[in-house]
């Protein structure tokens, strides 16, 4: 019987066992799927939990609810990879062998890697949302926060969801309109690139909103360190930015099972082939969602349109056919900017965030590029869709690769 070894059982791993396990026949395909937690986060949920819009009970369910019948899971962390052997060790000591391996090992956050930041003021004037604990403990500092200088900062790209610091704080506008303490906080959305937007279509159609809500951006900032005690954040260049309160979205990197086993770049990311996915130095190993080294979003939505196209490829690559191009880098992301609405982009390698209506040409019902209320419900409605949907490996209506059809060329 041949092995298929998925190492996560994140949002990507999930998926594939879901589809695999659909495709292959059981009676020659054996799949195991390796994790060290038993429980399964909804991630765009986070970024809701700091205004009270979620609980920690709308994102978390037991991973074994998703685990398909017929597939084996694993209660253990993976200690290595063992590439030349088709093997990889377990911390607790057992070795599992594979025929084709698939790594969702997924990305996470690394303050200490940034001096100053993660030192006394962590927790306390110094934030973040990119992980559950953290999520409710900054929703727990802003239920009292009576204001002063928020300052959101990117330390650096790549990032999960490279759109929620900007929901984050477009939220946080919300959120103290509706205390009625708008007019005593002073929000900075401070980032290493260019700008908010930084592709020149949704920079012409969006630019505005930042400023419409009073919102100050401080572009190509570069934190070499925090200074705590002088609540500062300091660039390269000397610059500074002064906070009373940081949200920090720290250095980003893969984990370190990816480093170990001498598979990854300087952040732990697996080189692929940004079409089928396919390790660049491995013939038999297959990386997928916020592991995979990609010129594209570390987000659901490019998980779930790189796994439509990756069924089909599978069954070629074991009958030892020819993979095909099947992935261009498709992405959609919804966007919460406060007050019940919100906006929608969608892209791929090659074609930026174009406005017009989504998925229906004329119809949408979502709005490219626009300021809309459905748009906000398409975010809401997502939760649903992913837990329902998605992670069980059912197919959306909606064809894998970028269509133009409904985009404007302007």
């Amino acid at each position: 019987m041949k092995r298929l070894l998925i190492i996560g059982a994140g949002t990507a791993g999930t998926m594939i066992a879901n589809r695999l396990r659909r495709a292959l026949d059981v009676e020659e395909w054996n799949i195991t799927i390796v994790d060290p937690v038993e429980t399964h986060y909804y991630q765009p949920g986070f970024l809701f939990i700091p205004f009270g819009m979620y609980s920690k009970n709308d994102v978390v369910k037991p991973t074994r609810d998703f685990i398909p019948v017929g597939a084996d899971f694993v209660k253990a962390a993976a200690d290595l990879i063992e590439p030349d052997q088709n093997r990889v060790k377990l911390a607790d000591g057992r070795t599992l062998g594979y025929d084709v391996l698939v790594i969702g090992t997924g990305a996470y956050i690394h303050p200490e890697e940034t001096p100053g930041l993660r030192e006394q003021e962590w927790g306390r004037s110094i934030h973040e949302f990119y992980t559950l604990e953290g999520a409710i403990a900054l929703a727990r500092h802003l239920r009292t926060w009576q204001g002063g200088r928020l300052v959101v900062n990117v330390v650096e790209n790549p990032i999960k969801c490279p759109v929620a610091p900007l929901e984050f704080i477009m939220l946080a506008d919300w959120f103290f309109h509706e205390k009625g303490l708008r007019d005593r906080v002073e929000l900075v959305y401070a980032t290493p690139l260019s700008g908010a937007f930084t592709k020149p279509i949704a920079s012409k159609h969006l630019g505005y909103i930042l400023e419409q809500k009073n919102i100050e951006v401080v572009p190509d900032f570069v934190v070499e360190h925090v200074d705590p005690d002088a609540k500062k954040l300091v660039h390269y260049d000397e610059s500074e930015v002064e906070y009373d309160l940081l949200v920090t979205i720290p250095l980003h990197k893969g984990d370190e099972l990816v480093a170990r086993s001498g598979l990854g770049d300087e952040l732990n990311y697996v080189p692929v082939d940004r079409h089928t996915l396919l390790s660049k130095t491995r013939d038999n190993i297959f990386v997928f969602g916020d592991a995979a080294a990609l010129p594209t979003s570390k987000a659901g939505s490019v998980i779930h349109y790189a796994v439509d196209g990756f069924v089909e490829n599978f069954l070629r690559y074991v009958d030892g056919l020819d993979l095909l191009p099947s992935f261009d880098g498709h992405a959609n992301c919804f966007i919460e900017s406060g007050f019940g609405k919100g906006l929608l982009l969608d892209f791929n390698y090659e074609v930026e965030p174009l406005p017009g209506r989504y998925p229906l040409p004329g119809v949408g019902p979502f709005a490219l590029l626009q300021e809309s209320e459905m748009n906000h419900w398409g975010k809401v409605m997502f939760r649903w869709m992913y837990w329902n949907i998605l992670l069980k490996g059912k197919e959306l209506p909606l064809p894998a690769r970028m269509s133009m059809m409904g985009k404007w060329a302007r």
